[in-house]
């Protein structure tokens, strides 16, 4: 299918309004069909609502009756300018340019400076020249008060530097002012995802590698990372690349003196600009207000840019209120706001103004979203704070969205730092302690519960949701329910830790038993370590020694796989195979041998490794564990090849494909995509060491097609460039040139490693040919 384009897409609501005019429905007879309120549809045909949530849209599809391509069309207006691709949580990519964007030239030709700066050194060192290969990229500190226009300032930049850096525009959230920030590896991860740097890269580097892998991707990209709303010197110094010819913008309340070698932009209230700002957003219809009286709202706006951009709201849609009664609605309240910096008692009047014009239901969701933990949140999970229908739900955000006091990006809700202390602030004064904890339970529950729907799409014996499941999110896939988990990690790890703090140890436990299998899918999220720590302590809580074994093996794995602390990983192995011994439960006592075997694998003691491995498979036959079978079999195949066996290893990894086509019909369909995959791929190793390169290209083409078929890109990407240095070693170039041309039309989904290092060696060998040629044309022109 091709890609939606969005300058040449019809705007939804004009689609929608002419496919109702044409079933002959009025807006209450879509309404009734579709279940979308009235006041929501209209909202979306008027064009006061640009992005629907995509449960709206098959809503309003299935009321109007659509099929084939009318279906189509209403489908891609929908998706115009929508980003659907999976960004890890606070990582995102830079957005459009504002429309309303004014002021700031200034400190925009001083960026701009910058970046041809960075270019002049290009172009004077030449591409790939030594001399600038070591040199640091860029960096800007972007400082001043809260609500001035930080975040504002840089992502404009970068929009509008795009063009200077085509290899990414990035935005990572640092949330400087959370309790628990991200941590600097979290983030590194987020950012090595979003370039679209595959988890198995991500798995070879080992926990030690990130920050290496982490610096060097970025030395080889031309790129802006915004870092947004830093806390402090000590959270950036490790995002900072060393080297590379990209552009480090980062945010902060804080002029971060202690960073060296860093261009340093405080910005101050928009003054001169405010006035120019208010009439831009204003608009036509409030062109009576005097110049006089949109200074005097300015100057009560404290000429804040978050504040003049609620006043604009305010003249845009308050069609009848002439500049000086806004004005005296905004002389400034007594409110207090405790620590906050100068000037934040204006500010403050005009949150309140925006608050005060709000419906009662907007309002409430308006104060209770101060309750969400993470960055942002979905319409669904707001309809949960609420006790309110989801559709309902969707029109309380968008009213928040149109007064400017909340903003959505990928159907996703988030709020300022300051409108999230206003409306903490008006949910103590407005809402009693008993509401306030029955709606954050409330959201709790439904994070958890939809967590444990979700991940059970990765467990053996469950896939998709119960019959008659409904939890306001579509879950109908296992990639939906990965996209769910991921996006909302940090609340429902919020939820879970708070869980665990008012003792709600078997919730906890089910949990992270949902999410066990699903954690191999996202083992880079960083988390999981804490998650079945909580989890195993639950579980020791409640005295079920077979729960605390289950999830200490899992821990054993976090540790493992998650941080590479393989002695750690080895005390709660041993521990939880005492526990499954004394519980006679074999299933743990084999889990728990398995990741001993694991453990010492790693450590090179691969006599140790062998004979708990050899366990792990007794016990797994014994109980009837397909995957545990499987998973057995193939690290006996790892430790024989490892430890230098290869033709014993082949037999192995033989035995587990033949184990496989036994056992399909028990075995989980994900583990076996993934373990076939491994075990070609392993094979193809042992070939090569062996030097039976033949065999070895077999083995590699059958992973690259079953890698293919799975649509693990990634992975593909990888078997293919090992495919093609191979071809190239047996002088079979042809060959070889067609599985790098291959790799390159792969596009985003790519290793992207493997991506430029297969266009390297396509470039090579259009040299190598090119100068072939023209020996061979001088030859043949030599007399005889």
């Amino acid at each position: 299918m091709e890609p939606v384009n969005a300058e040449t897409q019809p705007a939804f609501g004009s689609v929608l309004r002419e496919l109702r005019l044409a079933a002959s429905l009025t807006l209450e007879g879509l309404a009734e069909a579709s279940g979308v309120s009235v006041r929501g549809i209209g909202d979306l045909e008027r064009g006061r609502r640009t992005a629907p949530q995509r449960r709206t849209v098959a809503a309003l599809a299935r009321g109007l009756g659509l099929s084939g391509p009318g279906l189509q069309r209403f489908l891609d207006a929908a998706r115009a300018g929508r980003d659907d691709g999976y960004t890890p949580v606070g990582v995102r990519a830079v957005p459009r340019g504002s429309s309303d964007f004014v002021g700031r030239e200034h400190e925009l030709t001083r960026l701009t400076e910058l970046a041809v700066s960075l270019a002049g050194r290009r172009v004077r060192g030449g591409e790939g020249d030594a001399s600038t290969a070591g040199a640091p990229p860029v960096v800007v500190a972007v400082s001043g008060a809260p609500g001035v226009g930080k975040t504002t300032l840089a992502l404009e930049a970068a929009h509008r530097l795009a063009g200077r850096f085509p290899d990414g525009q990035i935005v990572v959230d640092m949330r400087g002012l959370d309790e628990e920030a991200p941590t600097p590896v979290e983030l590194m991860l987020g950012v090595l995802r979003a370039l679209r740097v595959a988890d198995r890269e991500v798995l070879n580097a080992g926990p030690q590698g990130h920050v290496h892998l982490y610096r060097q991707t970025l030395a080889q990209r031309r790129f802006v990372l915004v870092l947004d709303n830093a806390r402090d010197e000590a959270q950036v110094r490790p995002l900072l690349p060393g080297v590379g010819e990209g552009m480090v913008i980062v945010t902060s309340r804080r002029m971060l003196t202690g960073l060296e070698g860093v261009h340093r932009i405080p910005l101050d209230n928009l003054s001169a600009s405010a006035t120019a700002l208010l009439t831009r957003l204003a608009g036509t219809e409030s062109s009576r207000a005097a110049a006089a009286e949109l200074r005097r709202i300015a100057l009560l706006c404290g000429c804040l840019p978050l504040a003049l951009h609620l006043a604009g709201h305010w003249l845009a849609t308050g069609r009848t209120w002439p500049g000086a009664d806004l004005a005296d609605r905004l002389a400034p309240t007594a409110e207090p706001w405790g620590s906050m910096v100068a000037g934040d008692v204006r500010v403050s009047a005009t949150f309140d103004l925006s608050y005060r014009q709000l419906s009662e239901p907007a309002g409430r969701m308006f104060r209770r979203l101060a309750l969400v933990t993470g960055p942002d949140i979905s319409a669904a999970g707001a309809a949960r704070l609420c006790g309110q229908p989801l559709f309902d739900a969707e029109d309380c955000l968008e009213e928040l969205v149109e007064a400017g006091l909340l903003a959505v990006e990928r159907d996703r809700y988030r709020m300022h730092d300051l409108l999230r202390i206003h409306a903490g602030n008006k949910l103590r004064a407005e809402e009693n302690a008993g509401s306030t904890a029955r709606a954050r339970k409330a959201l709790h529950d439904w994070l958890l519960s939809t967590a444990i729907v979700a991940g059970r799409w990765y467990e053996p014996g469950f896939g998709a949701p119960p019959d008659g499941w409904d939890g306001d999110v579509d879950l109908s896939t296992a990639d939906k329910g990965r996209a769910w988990l991921q996006d909302e990690s940090a609340n429902w790890l919020s939820a879970l830790r708070a869980a665990a703090a008012e003792g709600r140890d078997a919730t906890v436990v089910d949990v992270a038993e949902a999410l066990h299998w699903f954690s191999d899918q996202w083992i880079f999220w960083g988390h999981w370590p804490e998650v079945f720590a909580l989890a195993a302590g639950s579980a020791e809580r409640t005295g079920d020694a077979v729960a605390h074994a289950t999830q200490l093996n899992y821990l054993a794995w976090a540790r493992l796989a998650c941080e590479g602390r393989y002695r750690d990983s080895l005390v709660h192995s041993h521990r939880a195979l005492a526990l499954a011994r004394d519980a006679d439960d074999k299933r743990q006592q084999a889990w728990a041998h398995f990741y001993i075997a694991w453990a010492h694998r790693k450590l090179a003691q691969y006599g140790t490794a062998a004979d708990h491995m050899s366990r792990a498979g007794r016990h797994f036959e014994g109980v009837g564990d397909a995957e545990g079978g499987l998973t057995a079999r193939h690290g006996i195949a790892l430790i024989l090849s490892e430890s230098g066996h290869g033709e014993e290893a082949i037999a192995a990894f033989h035995r587990a494909l033949e184990y496989i086509e036994r056992e399909r019909d028990r075995l989980e369909p994900h583990a076996v995509d993934f373990a076939r995959i491994g075990l070609h791929s392993g094979m193809a190793y042992c070939f090569e060491q062996l030097g039976r390169t033949a065999e070895a290209v077999l083995q590699l083409r059958i992973a690259v097609d079953l890698s293919g078929r799975s649509n693990n890109i990634g992975v593909q990407s990888r078997e293919l460039y090992r495919l093609g240095t191979l071809l190239l070693g047996m002088k079979r170039s042809a060959e070889a040139r067609a599985v790098f041309a291959r790799i390159v039309t792969l596009g985003p989904a790519a290793d992207p490693k493997c991506a430029r290092d297969a266009a390297v060696r396509l470039d090579a060998l259009d040299a190598d040919e090119t100068a072939a040629r023209g020996l061979s044309l001088v030859e043949n022109d030599q007399p005889c």
